[in-house]
């Protein structure tokens, strides 16, 4: 399963906005068409933006001069724009400053040389990507015991990166193995990317899944139907402090108190060693209309009503019971064992 696509140039995604009722694939011709579809998360996922930030790179390069000084500074540009479309999620940051990087050590080159070596860059981004997913999912699966009831939040799968996912990576991968897992699936209001894009992944993988309303978690866990939380992440810093999903907070307070595991996948690209603590990070805070219509329909209260919508929260280490990323798994202290297995 894939969510977009580079070939000759081109770049197309699958417009998750549109799911689960229609699958319709989208071209992003400019790059600020690129920026438009991570704003309003037509392509969404802290992975799968980086990727797709690279590429909408690729799709502006014929839009460069050729000449080297206005071509620089073009380029310059197009990395500051996009990295303005989200604050939170680090992956965009880090795949573009991996090109501002791979130009800045062929500077001496032709501009054609250049934007060759910009697209080649891109397109490892990519691979690596795949790669790393399921490298993070065959860490994540020796965690998981058979017949396991997994409680997610959010979308963290093929839809949320290149390959097969974080979190869900994790799952289908127990599933591969025979597990049999049962997933509980927390909706995640207002944009409901568990219900509408978790749900249809899950479908697709013929996984025994179950939707419930998100202030669903806590009933079930005192009934014991849960044996373990996979999260996925947007931005973790040096200290193992996470940022994910708004929601995601209560799921680790919860589990801290219902003595259940509470597990964070993420790549390497989702860790920022530059920020010590949590509080460092920069938490996106969205139009609160978001939350007074469900998915852009009727408003579901006075019009009038001032609402609050941030898009993430920030889960402190000591709720997390352990970090899976594609190096390994990693336990407390995390200060301590990020810094030993994490490369930034």
């Amino acid at each position: 399963m894939k969510s977009i696509k580079f070939k000759n140039k081109k770049l197309f995604y699958l417009d998750q906005t549109k799911l689960p009722g229609q699958e319709v694939w989208k071209s992003c011709k400019t790059i600020k068409s690129g920026w438009k579809a991570i704003k309003e998360l037509r392509v969404r996922g802290a992975p799968l933006i980086g990727v797709f930030a690279a590429y909408s790179i690729c799709v502006h390069l014929d839009k460069c001069s050729d000449k080297k000084a206005i071509f620089f500074n073009q380029f310059k540009k197009a990395l500051d724009y996009l990295k303005s479309a989200r604050p939170t999620a680090v992956n965009l940051f880090w795949a573009l400053d991996r090109l501002d990087k791979a130009v800045s050590e062929n500077k001496d080159k032709t501009v054609k040389q250049i934007k060759e070596i910009i697209i080649k860059e891109a397109k490892l981004i990519h691979r690596e990507d795949i790669s790393t997913c399921e490298k993070l999912a065959d860490f994540g699966a020796a965690l998981i015991k058979n017949n396991e009831n997994i409680l997610t939040h959010c979308n963290t799968g093929f839809l949320a990166t290149s390959g097969q996912g974080t979190a869900l990576g994790v799952i289908f991968k127990t599933k591969q193995q025979g597990k049999n897992p049962t997933v509980y699936i927390d909706e995640t209001r207002p944009l409901l990317q568990g219900a509408r894009l978790t749900a249809w992944e899950l479908s697709k993988k013929k996984i025994k899944s179950f939707l419930i309303t998100d202030n669903s978690a806590a009933f079930l866990m005192q009934n014991k139907m849960i044996d373990s939380i996979i999260v996925g992440a947007d931005r973790i810093a040096a200290s193992g402090d996470t940022a994910n999903k708004i929601g995601t907070y209560n799921l680790a307070v919860l589990a801290d108190y219902h003595n259940i595991p509470f597990y964070v996948a993420a790549p390497q690209s989702t860790f920022d060693l530059s920020l010590q603590k949590g509080e460092d990070i920069v938490i996106e805070k969205r139009d609160g209309v978001e939350v007074k219509k469900v998915l852009g329909g009727d408003f579901i209260c006075p019009a009038e009503t001032k609402a609050l919508n941030f898009a993430f929260d920030l889960t402190p280490s000591g709720l997390i019971t352990a970090i899976i990323t594609d190096k390994g798994v990693i336990y407390p202290p995390y200060k301590k064992n990020i810094k030993r297995l994490i490369k930034w």
